[in-house]
């Protein structure tokens, strides 16, 4: 059989691409080194990855499933707090969505593309790809030995994985600093009521601005803790990774008191070097996704908003293309998404640098671009409706260099 679409790897971006090209009618490979469920980072999504979802018809099983409500951001620095409530955000669409089991949400959206009449293999490596006569020839490993499948087009989903940019050698290297995070889940036993379970908690170290915790509540009494700063500052704290979170998190009083009676039940994880970037999204007959291309930084919970944005505008051209219509690859897709990262970059950036702590922390808020910055962290980064998006740094720094005056004269 000849497939109109392979996609190498079954996570969001995969499903995603999945689900709307079978909405068309085409015959869909999808092929997953792991096997399902496994663990992954990318835990508290967008209110944005709504729009993607209910486009694909993936919304009813995921509001189905019994995941954390979420409605917006909270941060934490010492004894200053803020929290964004994403139902008062700027731009136009959902304004709540969920904080999931990356496990459990990613097999879910597997086992509805299959049951939609995707062939989805789990278990299965891509070894090798070659391209001859408009068709690719993909050369597979999994529980039988090996294979080879050929299709006409060729997206590639595998995340962290990256397949594609490592067989054609299109990797790059990132502009952020080498960063590293350790992470767990706890049932975290929080008996504050004060504590807003329905939005994600950063916390930011008192005296390492560039290091910050995350806590996101997920269903059934658990959150999921980690902490992010430069590698070798992660690792300066205790031998191992169990007790270097652990002497991460004593280093945040409130973070410490509102898990006083946290279990750990999952292994402490690490991940370095997360950041990556390549030097095209595209080339003759595939197209990289989500993290495969450009993975910036967890700090906004960028990564499943990016990679549902590519699946959306990728599928959209394989369609396109199959039906023997012109694409342009580069201004269709590249274009079109790249802005939205670029903004996501932006506040990344000024994140580290202490810019955008300024501005979320500052006493004094302007409602109305409250409701802007909102609409970013709610991902909607492609609104070009939002000021603070199509001019995302200069604006930025405009309003920086403001709170830092008024604040001088108080």
């Amino acid at each position: 059989m000849i497939y109109d679409v392979a996609i190498i790897g079954a996570g969001p971006a995969g499903s995603l691409a999945a689900a709307l090209l079978l909405q068309k009618g085409l015959r869909v490979l999808v092929l997953e080194r792991n096997r399902f469920p496994r663990f992954s980072i990318g835990e508290s999504l967008l209110p944005a990855c709504m729009t993607f979802l209910e486009q694909a018809g993936l919304d009813q099983c995921v509001h189905d499933a019994g995941f954390q409500f979420k409605n917006g951001a909270a941060f934490r620095c010492g004894e200053r707090y803020t929290a964004f409530d994403f139902e008062r955000k700027y731009s136009p669409g959902p304004g709540t969505i969920y904080q999931v089991e990356r496990a459990r949400f990613d097999q879910l959206l597997a086992d509805e593309v299959a049951k939609r009449g995707a062939d989805l293999r789990f278990e299965t490596e891509v070894t090798n790809l070659s391209r001859t006569k408009g068709l690719s020839s993909i050369q597979l490993r999994g529980p039988a030995g090996e294979s080879t499948e050929l299709a006409k087009f060729v997206l590639d989903a595998s995340g962290f994985a990256r397949v594609l940019p490592r067989l054609f050698g299109l990797e790059k290297p990132s502009p952020f600093p080498v960063r590293s995070s350790l992470f767990t889940h706890v049932e975290d036993g929080i008996a504050d009521l004060a504590f807003d379970r329905n939005k994600i908690l950063v916390n930011v170290h008192p005296e390492h601005n560039d290091v910050w915790f995350w806590l996101i509540p997920l269903s059934q009494g658990r959150c999921s803790v980690g902490v992010v700063a430069e590698a070798a500052v992660l690792d300066s704290r205790g031998a191992d990774p169990e007790s270097r979170l652990a002497a991460w998190l004593a280093e945040l009083p409130a973070l410490s008191a509102l898990l006083a009676n946290a279990t750990v039940c999952a292994d402490v994880r690490q991940i370095k070097g997360y950041a990556a970037d390549v030097s095209s999204l595209h080339g003759d007959g595939f197209a990289l996704l989500g993290n495969a291309g450009e993975f910036l930084d967890p700090v906004f919970s960028s990564g499943v908003a990016i990679a549902f944005k590519s699946a959306q505008l990728a599928s959209a051209l394989v369609i396109r293309q199959l039906a023997g219509k012109p694409v342009d690859w580069q201004r269709d897709y590249t274009e079109r998404l790249k802005p939205g990262i670029e903004c996501f970059k932006t506040y990344v950036t000024a994140w580290y640098d202490g810019r955008f702590q300024d501005v979320i922390f500052s006493p004094q808020q302007n409602e109305r671009i409250k409701g802007m910055i909102s609409s970013i962290l709610a991902g909607y980064v492609w609104d070009t409706d939002n000021p603070y998006v199509v001019q995302a740094d200069r604006r930025l720094n405009a309003l920086v260099e403001l709170i830092r005056m008024r604040e001088a004269e108080a």
